[in-house]
């Protein structure tokens, strides 16, 4: 079997690895540069590329089209999206000569769209996991070839989460590895109206609300945590970002519960919510 891959990231890199390991034949490789202004504290599928001698492109959104001659005459079996930024056009996914896939980092048909991980946080999910399906025009609606689970603790970050993402991706990978070799893949429905749909998130959607409840600010606090952008909050004139963060069963005597926001007490930092429980700030710092 030969492939094209999208990919970035470190899913991009494990999974692209995963392929090789099964002595799929990967053709070319489809990857992004590395934005300045991004924190990259992940994996690069450039220097896996330069490893293993495998050809590589880095094209703007606006230059995918001019891949297509391209993509014709190499004529892959399979077109895979590991964690890959852009939208991928329809003319593109069609070189396929079986099916075209991408790997999403979620349960879908839940968390559709954009940061998945990042959003199941925010929405103080217990679950979440890596699922492989169908790529179709419309993003994360195509079937779903396969699925695996990975458990979300009640102060895990992102960056955890997702490392056990990574993880789970390269497994889904290996499940239905025998279905990729002999393409005969079975298709399970995605059903979209039982599910959920997010786009994108920006720096300002950390600003920390503090007349909202307890749980949810641990949550943004635990979502955004850096390498991530960070929550952050105004303290003395200072923008301070929020790193970590507990809840506190019981507040301590000294803070004033009526007023939501960052107080100190002892040289601890707390953050007294709207719903008058309080979180521990465990470590913060000057944006």
């Amino acid at each position: 079997m030969r492939a094209v891959v999208f990919a970035y990231h470190d899913v991009g890199v494990n999974c692209l690895q995963a392929l090789l390991d099964a002595g799929i034949q990967v053709d070319l490789v489809i990857t992004h540069t590395d934005d300045p202004n991004e924190n990259i504290w992940f994996a690069s599928v450039v220097e896996l590329c330069k490893q293993k001698n495998i050809p590589y492109l880095q094209p703007q959104t606006n230059e995918l089209n001019a891949l297509l001659p391209r993509l014709q005459a190499l004529q892959p079996d399979y077109i895979f999206s590991f964690y890959y930024r852009y939208l991928i056009p329809a003319a593109l996914l069609a070189c396929a000569r079986i099916a075209a896939l991408n790997m999403h980092g979620s349960l879908l048909p839940n968390y559709r769209g954009r940061a998945p991980i990042n959003w199941a946080i925010l929405h103080g999910e217990t679950e979440t996991g890596a699922t492989l399906h169908i790529m179709e025009a419309k993003p994360d609606a195509g079937d779903i070839i396969g699925q695996e689970r990975v458990p979300i603790g009640p102060n895990d970050t992102a960056t955890a989460v997702f490392a056990r993402v990574s993880v789970a991706a390269v497994q889904v990978i290996q499940i239905v590895l025998p279905q990729l070799l002999t393409g005969q893949l079975k298709r399970l429905p995605n059903r979209l109206e039982q599910g959920s749909y997010f786009g994108g998130r920006k720096p300002a959607d950390g600003k920390v609300d503090w007349s909202q409840t307890a749980q949810s600010i641990h949550n943004l606090i635990r979502a955004v945590a850096p390498p991530y952008p960070g929550a952050f909050t105004t303290w003395q004139g200072r923008q301070m970002v929020l790193a970590s963060s507990i809840l506190l069963a019981l507040p301590p005597p000294q803070l004033q519960l009526g007023q939501p926001g960052v107080q100190m007490v002892d040289n601890q930092v707390f953050g007294v919510c709207g719903d008058h429980q309080v979180i521990e700030i465990l470590h913060w710092y000057p944006a």
